[in-house]
């Protein structure tokens, strides 16, 4: 198995991946018909992961590698154990045998099998699906989950009963009001029964590798706003040819976009802002308020970096064609060169340790997750862009190599209509 480090800077290489592999499914077949998901949980989990190939949450080509374990104690509605959430019947399977209570209230145990993934991607894959749980993450949370951890060692994550688990634990989210995750035996890791492709064998090390990393503890972050549920329904990826327009939203809406994602994820990575039109430029966002933020540090309020708050506004770091440039780096998707706009989440230097490897790319699908909703609120067409090769930011603007990497984007433009007062006479 590669090293964290080259396996990261592989996935960012411009080596192309092979042809789609066979993979084994990892989903088992379930012979019961499982129990309906209680009515407080009801809501929450449909308007954020159930549903078949198209969900509430987006994933990389539509692959969805990340499960739901859900961890139920006295308040959950639900006998106490643990359960499988199946999305395409959104009915939950009780793990056999029963285990001892771990939970007060309710928790979904994000896990993450790449193996689907890593038929289509190769060696892209691993980043994708930690991207792919930050924005399971934020589609809980909008939903209105009540708080979420991303640095959970794996090994302080309660097993599944009676077996090891072959889903790899990055993310857990209490999905209850009140509730407290209590401990148990470590989780051992997953076996593979049979040889996988090498590959999917890379990939699951690394990801194991980056669980592994976390923390005994955790740090819990509170969540402090859900979306409206006629947004989380009305979430959509807009195909390429729908954001090929030419056209950038406004500078006010495109500091909203930018807000959300800043205030979603203040401890994790810079966030950019690349627009085209008649006057291309590289934008970052001004101003030291707070902003209203989705989450902070249980007991500490919204702690990190400052966000936009009141008073804020978009700062020119760079003018010229840099769309073009990010369509060459975004695994060479020529529309986003004509898109309007593209939101960059910017961070993971080449020598990340796996902790920070881990925190930045959950956090930048996080952030995403919640710029996403914030411009289907605004009625913008939009798309998150995951695969990036060669995009070292930091090195392109004139600092120095390997520092600041493209991690993911948020592809934007603006809806049909007659042209705006700032794309007739910019001011």
């Amino acid at each position: 198995m590669p090293t964290v480090t080259a396996a990261l800077a592989l996935a960012r290489s411009a080596r192309r991946p092979g042809p789609d592999l066979p993979y084994r499914p990892v989903a088992p077949h379930r012979r019961d018909r499982g129990l309906p998901v209680p009515a407080a949980l009801d809501p929450l989990l449909r308007n954020s992961v159930a549903g078949g190939r198209f969900r509430p949450v987006p994933s990389a080509g539509a692959l969805h590698p990340v499960a739901v374990r859900l961890l139920a104690g006295p308040g959950a509605g639900l006998p106490a154990g643990q359960y499988a959430y199946e999305p395409g019947t959104h009915r939950l399977h009780p793990l056999l045998p029963p285990s001892a209570p771990v939970a007060r209230g309710a928790f979904a145990v994000l896990e993450v099998a790449p193996e689907r993934t890593v038929a289509h991607y190769r060696h892209r894959a691993w980043p994708l699906t930690l991207l792919d749980t930050g924005h399971t993450v934020a589609a809980l949370v909008a939903a209105g989950a009540g708080a979420y951890c991303l640095d959970l060692a794996a090994g302080a994550v309660p097993p599944p009963p009676g077996r090891r688990t072959d889903g790899i634990p990055l993310a857990v989210v209490r999905l209850t009001p009140d509730g407290e995750l209590g401990g148990g035996p470590a989780a051992l890791p997953g076996r593979d029964t049979a040889a996988p492709h090498p590959d999917i064998a890379a990939a699951r090390g690394i990801l194991r590798l980056l669980a592994a990393a976390g923390d005994r503890h955790g740090t819990w972050y509170t969540a402090r706003r859900s979306a409206h549920p006629d947004t989380l329904r009305a979430r959509r990826s807009a195909e390429p040819a729908a954001l090929a327009t030419g056209r950038p939203p406004t500078r006010e809406q495109l500091l909203r976009v930018l807000t959300a994602a800043r205030a979603a994820a203040p401890d994790g990575p810079e966030w950019w802002l690349a627009v085209g039109g008649n006057h291309p430029a590289l934008l970052t966002g001004t101003g030291t308020g707070t902003g209203t933020g989705t989450g902070g540090r249980a007991g500490t309020g919204t702690g990190g970096r400052a966000g936009t708050g009141a008073g804020s506004g978009l700062r020119t770091e760079a003018v010229g064609p840099v769309l073009d440039t990010l369509a060459h780096w975004a695994a060479g998707q020529g529309w986003i060169a004509r898109t309007g706009a593209v939101l960059l989440a910017v961070g993971c230097p080449s020598t990340a340790r796996p902790a920070r490897i881990r925190r930045d790319h959950l956090l930048a699908g996080y952030g995403i997750g919640h710029a996403q909703l914030a411009a289907t609120a605004l009625g913008l067409p939009a798309r998150p862009v995951g695969s990036w090769q060669n995009a070292d930011l930091g090195a392109a603007l004139g600092a120095p190599a390997n520092r600041r990497w493209i991690v993911h984007g948020l592809a934007l433009t603006a809806p049909p209509g007659p042209l705006t007062s700032e794309e007739t006479d910019p001011g």
